[in-house]
Parts: structure tokens; sequence; C-alpha cells
């Protein structure tokens, strides 16, 4: 299995998109979703509303990126010719060839489209048949039904239901829903399903 060094420079794209690694200096690139569509990160549990929620969100993901234990992207749409938000591995194991795909955010403009769905392409492609990972894991906040909606579109199984599992930033519990992807269902179908939802041939 090829290693996988949080500092390497890993850049995904196609036709409709392109995930570069965030960078500090994409606080401008984003400033706009944090400072006009805060509701944006209503079930998040680290909310990025407001220029300095933004700041204070950019520097931890870095930070976990040095530490080896997350890597950050941000989203270029292609088709629009603009940023349209984030998304990141985290919980990455490595020894277990397992991981989390999350921390996924978009813009208004770019939800509803087929944006969410060509950035999954890119990133199960990678962890799949580049980094060798059996297992990708997806999370989300179980009254999210838009987050749950795009899980299971692009063809994510649920597991099960985790109670009273966080607190949200407000203090309330958070039961979390827990979805995944093997990889033999990636080689066994699922990949080309999503191609066909991308209209890629």
């Amino acid at each position: 299995m090829p290693e996988f060094h949080t500092g390497d420079e890993f850049v995904l794209e196609n036709d409709a998109v392109l995930l570069r690694p965030l960078a500090d200096t994409d606080y401008e690139n984003l400033l706009g979703f944090a400072l006009e569509e805060p509701e944006i990160w209503e079930y998040s549990l680290y909310p990025a509303a407001g220029a300095e929620n933004l700041r204070t969100y950019i520097d931890s993901a870095l930070n976990a990126r040095r530490a080896g234990t997350e890597y950050p992207f941000i989203v270029f749409d292609k088709i629009k010719q603009r940023y349209a938000g984030s998304t990141r591995f985290y919980d990455i194991q490595p020894q277990y060839r397992s991981l989390q795909l999350g921390y996924t955010w978009y813009g208004k403009a770019f939800q509803g489209t087929k944006l969410n769905k060509n950035c999954k392409l890119l990133l199960l492609e990678f962890a799949f048949e580049q980094l060798n990972m059996r297992r990708v894991e997806f999370r989300a906040d179980n009254d999210n039904e838009r987050s749950k909606a795009a899980m299971k579109s692009i063809g994510c199984t649920v597991e099960g239901v985790l109670r009273n599992h966080l607190l949200t930033h407000t203090g309330a519990n958070r039961n979390s829903i827990i979805l995944s992807i093997l990889k033999e269902e990636w080689v066994g179908g699922l990949k080309e399903k999503l191609k066909e939802k991308c209209n890629i041939s």
C-alpha cells in the first residue's frame, strides 16, 4: 500500500471539479460563505460562520493535517469557475486501511448540483485505488436529512445510529448516523453507478 503522507500535495480533478489541499491563503476564497451563508453550518460540530470562526476552522484543519490525522481539501467548481466549499479525509488509520470522509460543506449555489457526486467520486477513487483503503466511513447528525440523502445517493450503507454520541456547538445532544462503503462494494459496481450519476463514461 502506498504510504499516506499528510505533507504530500494531493490534487484530484476531473472535468467538473478540482480538489486541492486547503491552504492558509484560502481564508479569502471561503470568507464570502462564512459571512453571507451561516446556515451552511447548521448541523456542523465546528461551524465556520463568521470571519473569526472561519479562521479558527481553517487553522484547526491545517493543524490536524500537520498532525497526520486529517487531510483537508478546498473544492473548486470547474463548471462555475468558483470556489465552492471544503471537504476532508479524517480519522486516517493506515494500519487498518480505514478513514472517514466528511467535514463537507458547499455554498448554497452548489448544493443540489452534481458537484458533490463528482467530489465523492474523486475522493473514493483515491481512497480505494491509490491508498488501498478497505473501508471509508461517513458520519452525520441524524437530524440532517440533506446530508443523509446525499450519502445514500452515492451508495453508502447505513450501519446504525450512535445515540447521544456528541454535543453540538450549542450544547445539545447529537445522535450520529454511521454509513460506510467497503472496497469490495466500490469495485463490485458502486463506482460505475456513481460515474453514471456524474455522467462520466
